[in-house]
């Protein structure tokens, strides 16, 4: 297996040094030839037809992005209003799942830091950009995921893309394991390193391995893989993947993305949720987060702010930092901008509230809207992805939602998702109320009646009548979060207000820190 991997290796690289080989004869070719200057040249290639032509194709293949002028009030939430500033919209798509965009605490020190610091961090971190709040907060992410170090991003986009361009160009001959359903940041990471890649099919542990074993001894390997994925809402076997890339000697690269802030006892994601009690114990050796080599994050989703994160070892981050263009030629966020979100992971980190509140209403919501049978496809995340199987129908649910309901959903379609998986992306936060979810079940109950939508049990049987490829379970069996965890009894009640969570336990920090004197 071995030589057939060196072989469609080499076959890889020949075929690309054959075109860089091509490109450049064309480019000496052109700068060979000697053109009279002053002599003007009246043909010019049409580039706004071509501009109009890209959209015009986008259009009417479904998959031309609309984009909805949604203002969220931040002390209102999750409502907020559109252009009509005296309609109110409820926001069921938002990624700010705890509503930490309006938290208090962090908009009280956000304001504070603003008022001293200012507007601006002034230049690149090299540059007059460094500062107390960027040391900070990297301490506090290295400290949230028990690692040596992290490194601040301007998006979990580039904090991935940057890292995984690094990794593949300084690991001499690394092969990259990339899971099928991986999010477009990491592929664009791996593409750009120019290093080998394998993409072993969604969650299948036994493709991974037979991927793995094809790749000689010795030879760098880096698994790469979400925690959740936020398209389906699935969760990676993060603990057996860890296993494998020990046994064939790879590096783990997860990202925790859709999961920080909203997983673990501290929120520092799945990866520290499959672990609970000893994490809430202060107990980190051994853990599948000590076994996690590198963790990236956002703090745009499950913290309400802004930028991303790669957190691992000190040497690893310090090349890092050393060499990714996305980290240095670009400016540093503002002070409060990082403040802000240093306060929001020091808030989550001591109070459960509110991601206990919103795994609550995530099982309301899947709860009632399988019960009308409207095909919620299963997961055991707080994600609920509402399948409609078509992109114009799809565009038109949504629409209905918000112009007849005041409901804001983003119809998804291809390519986030492959096409005739055209999808309705519910996000449940911790604040919409038992009434708000009635008028979102109610809504999608009569959408799905008058347009005549697919229901659940023709998405879950094939044609013969076998159940289909993905909807093996009803999405309700063996959650992320246990009932013990969430404070319910087995007989977990369908609506579950805020109020019912005071009395759970705020579980104590006991971590130990993890200092890294390259940061100060």
């Amino acid at each position: 297996m071995s030589s057939r991997f060196l072989g469609k290796s080499c076959r890889s690289l020949g075929r690309s040094a054959k075109l860089q080989t091509n490109k450049s004869r064309l480019l000496a070719s052109i700068a060979s030839v000697e053109v009279p200057l002053g002599i003007p040249n009246a043909a010019r290639f049409p580039y706004e037809d071509r501009y109009a032509e890209v959209i015009k194709t986008k259009k009417e293949d479904k998959s031309y992005r609309y984009f909805r002028n949604v203002n969220r009030l931040a002390h209102e939430f999750p409502l907020a209003h559109s252009t009509d500033e005296g309609r109110k919209i409820n926001v069921w798509c938002t990624n700010d799942y705890l509503g930490m965009g309006g938290n208090p605490e962090v908009l009280k020190t956000m304001h504070d830091v603003l008022d001293r610091y200012g507007a601006c961090s002034g230049g690149s971190r090299n540059i007059s950009g460094h500062n107390r709040f960027a040391v900070s907060l990297e301490k506090t992410l290295a400290r949230l995921h028990g690692k040596q170090s992290a490194l601040y991003f301007s998006s979990g986009y580039v904090a991935n893309d940057s890292a995984l361009t690094v990794l593949g160009q300084q690991l001499p001959g690394c092969v990259f394991l990339s899971d099928a359903s991986n999010h477009s940041s990491i592929i664009e990471g791996i593409r750009h390193s120019g290093a080998d890649k394998l993409v072993w099919r969604h969650n299948d542990l036994a493709d991974l391995e037979r991927k793995l074993a094809a790749v000689p001894p010795g030879v760098p390997k880096v698994v790469c893989f979400e925690s959740i994925y936020s398209m389906c809402g699935t969760v990676a076997p993060i603990r057996d993947i860890c296993d494998l890339a020990e046994r064939y000697g790879a590096i783990t690269f997860l990202d925790e993305v859709h999961a920080v802030g909203l997983y673990g006892p501290h929120g520092a994601g799945v990866s520290e949720h499959l672990d609970f009690e000893a994490h809430s114990k202060g107990e980190h050796e051994g853990t599948v987060l000590s076994r996690v080599d590198i963790v990236t994050g956002a703090l745009g989703k499950g913290f309400g702010t802004m930028g991303g994160y790669v957190a691992g070892s000190s040497d690893l981050v310090d090349m890092i930092r050393s060499l990714s263009r996305g980290f240095i030629f670009t400016t540093a966020a503002p002070p409060a901008t990082m403040a802000g979100a240093e306060a929001a992971i020091r808030f989550q980190g001591a109070n459960p509230r509110d991601r206990i509140q919103l795994q609550r209403n995530t099982r309301a919501v899947k709860r009632r809207l399988l019960g009308h049978g409207i095909p919620v496809l299963p997961n055991t995340s707080h994600i609920v992805p509402v399948m409609v199987g078509d992109a114009e129908r799809c565009k038109v649910a949504a629409d209905m939602l918000f112009d007849e309901y005041g409901i804001y959903v983003q119809p998804i379609n291809s390519p986030s998702v492959p096409a005739g998986q055209e999808r309705l992306r519910i996000s449940p936060t911790a604040a919409h109320t038992p009434e708000h979810q009635d008028d979102l079940v109610n809504a999608l109950v009569s959408i799905w009646e008058r347009l005549g939508l697919r229901r659940l049990d023709e998405w879950a049987r094939d044609e013969s009548g076998a159940v289909a490829e993905g909807w093996e379970t009803t999405g309700l069996e063996a959650p992320v979060w246990s009932n013990e965890q969430l404070g319910l009894p087995e007989d977990v009640p369908e609506q579950v207000t805020r109020s019912d969570v005071k009395s759970l336990p705020v579980y104590s920090d006991k971590r130990p820190a993890l200092e890294d004197t390259r940061l100060t």
